[in-house]
């Protein structure tokens, strides 16, 4: 069953949901055509017109097969390999899709067209659609996949399936589902998602209890893992009518501070960003790790149409591409292996274009040195696990080789030195974070990498299956903030206001950042990209909170970064504290934290 709920070692989330649909359709092919033009009338009797539609339209899908077929083949990663074969593939499905509306009644009669092959077509386009958003991060392409996979829903095309004694048609429907939910989740359309999940499970029930087949614990994961995703949101915002308000966490118009008159700051733009996950036990649903699809949704735009998408099938237009590429480009690695790592990285080094930067999020375990070295080098102090299939004994690799040996099942500082030779920037949150503190600029690029806690306080521990508070903070810091404060609900109104106090905070951090005479230039290097404007500004604001907490009283409780921040100007500023304890005041918390300056840093 697969394509959501694969989770081989390192395979790429891109293709995920094709490989289990390139073989599922062919034999449909071939018993379709034996079948066309029998049972009607002798094929003599039929028009001359009629039988050319019927040709037309086997083409049409056997080509479209093929190609759908042909994706898993494609490269993984590169950005121009791989768009003049989804070009084809998309025309091809456009004319197909036109085809049977145009010549529906003639296949009806004459082909014995059915519902649910209409609906494989339109599931087939929405995967395009979705795949087409993971190779260029653009979001107005999930709105198209989307509106594909509720035309099926609302047209009810699989509906008949459940009648056909065929389980491998139930099958396609479930997939349908799984990865309509998928979609649903990176739109933020949760209550959807509810309604999806409930009626996923109706239909897992009725085909397991019908077929008794050996995939239903696979389909009962899928239920598991779909429903801790959404249970790991922390946080509910309440309308006045007790209704929960959906918050979009992407870049939206105005949602950081501007770049300021007078401003010196560089003109680097983020071009590329690899976003890994291998955190042992945490939620995933679709080989994303809910850091991971906390980390995405945190280096996108709002689209424009988001709320107003309300598009239908039939009206494509796949070969039409905006014409500026508004977010950068992403490759998604849930439990890649270290080679499957560095192919990613050095493919996105080589492409990256003049003035850009590229990103890397590592969201993993902790790697630790073991025993006594001589030497402080860039390999001595560990780093984070990359995926290998030895044994792991409570989310810790249980060691099987000579302690003298340095672990080669990690991603240690030193093996991310050649890529410093083009601006970097690195964000590590794991319990070895700090391993990568320890780094040289060799080739004087910016170079900038942020750090998690390695210690969290007992009481927030047990929340890290529900996604790491550091990834929290630099997804949506009010709700890292209401985290750290116990709080798992608030109104509205309060939400707007505390928002507003946010908004000053980050100004104020902002001109810090630009004015500090003593911060290194490459935080101004980075300044100038609103990605990673915001993410620096996040970083700070979670620093000054986390020192200010009563709870956090451990150096390793606090978040750190290479080159270090000057501490006096900005996590122990008195303004950045005066603004935090003021949101802790509102929020009525405030005996939660510390009043004043800090002894311990």
């Amino acid at each position: 069953m697969a394509d959501t709920t694969c989770s081989s070692s390192g395979s790429h989330t891109e293709l995920s949901c094709i490989t289990a649909s390139c073989s599922e359709g062919e034999t449909d092919s071939r018993r379709a055509r034996a079948a066309a033009m029998t049972g009607v009338g002798a094929e003599d009797d039929i028009p001359l017109c009629e039988r050319k539609t019927v040709t037309d339209f086997c083409y049409l899908l056997d080509k479209s097969k093929q190609l759908f077929n042909g994706l898993r083949d494609l490269p993984q990663y590169g950005h121009k390999q791989w768009q003049s074969y989804f070009g084809r593939t998309f025309d091809v499905y456009t004319k197909l899709w036109k085809f049977q509306q145009q010549h529906r009644q003639v296949l009806d009669n004459r082909y014995g067209l059915k519902r649910w092959q209409i609906g494989e077509v339109a599931s087939k386009i929405g995967q395009l659609y979705y795949h087409y958003y993971l190779r260029t991060s653009e979001t107005s392409y999930l709105n198209e996949a989307f509106s594909f996979y509720s035309a099926i829903r609302q047209r009810s095309y699989y509906h008949q399936v459940n009648k056909e004694d065929r389980p491998e048609l139930v099958v396609k429907k479930l997939r349908y589902y799984a990865r309509f939910i998928v979609v649903c989740l990176l739109l933020n359309k949760m209550e959807l998602v509810k309604v999806l999940v409930k009626e996923l499970s109706e239909e897992i029930e009725e085909y397991t209890q019908r077929f008794n087949t050996e995939d239903q614990l696979e389909w009962n994961l899928v239920l598991q893992e779909v429903a801790a995703f959404v249970e790991a949101d922390p946080l509910m915002i309440l309308n006045d009518d007790n209704v929960v308000v959906v918050i979009s966490n992407r870049l939206q118009e105005g949602g950081m501070p501007p770049l300021e008159q007078g401003m010196v700051v560089g003109q680097l733009t983020l071009a590329d960003a690899l976003i890994i996950g291998n955190c042992n036990n945490q939620v995933k649903f679709s080989e994303l790790t809910i850091d991971m699809f906390r980390m995405l949704q945190a280096l996108e735009r709002e689209p424009v149409n988001l709320a107003t998408q309300s598009s239908k099938p039939g009206t494509l237009e796949p070969n039409e591409k905006p014409a500026k590429r508004e977010n950068p480009h992403k490759y998604l690695l849930y439990k890649p292996t270290f080679s499957q790592l560095y192919t990613f990285l050095s493919a996105s080094f080589k492409e990256l274009p003049a003035n850009s930067v590229l990103l890397v999020y590592l969201s993993a375990t902790g790697v630790f040195p073991t025993g006594c070295s001589d030497c402080d080098g860039p390999y001595d102090f560990g780093g984070v696990l990359t995926n290998t299939n030895r044994d792991v004994v409570n989310g810790e690799t249980v060691q099987k080789r000579n302690q003298a040996q340095k672990e080669m099942h990690c991603l240690h500082p030193g093996d991310l030195f050649p890529f410093t030779r083009k601006p970097l920037f690195i964000i590590v949150d794991s319990s070895n974070s700090t391993a990568y503190k320890n780094f040289s600029n060799l080739f004087g690029q910016p170079l900038v990498c942020l750090m998690s806690p390695t210690v969290y306080p007992k009481s927030m521990q047990d929340q890290s299956q529900r996604g790491s508070l550091f990834t929290l903070f630099l997804y949506n810091p009010i709700m890292g903030f209401l985290s750290v404060c116990g709080l798992t609900s608030m109104r509205y109104g309060l939400w707007e206001k505390a928002q507003e106090i946010l908004r000053k905070v980050f100004l104020d951090i902002g001109q810090m950042i630009t004015s500090s005479r003593v911060v290194d230039q490459a935080y101004l290097q980075f300044y100038g990209d609103e990605f990673l404007r915001l993410l620096m500004i996040r970083f700070v604001f979670c620093c000054i909170t986390l020192r200010l907490h009563k709870l956090f009283r451990e150096t390793r409780s606090f978040p750190e970064s290479y080159p270090p921040l000057p501490k006096q100007e900005m996590v122990e500023s008195s303004l950045l504290q005066k603004h935090v304890l003021e949101l802790a005041a509102m929020l009525d918390v405030q005996n939660l934290f510390c009043d004043g300056m800090l002894e311990n840093y």
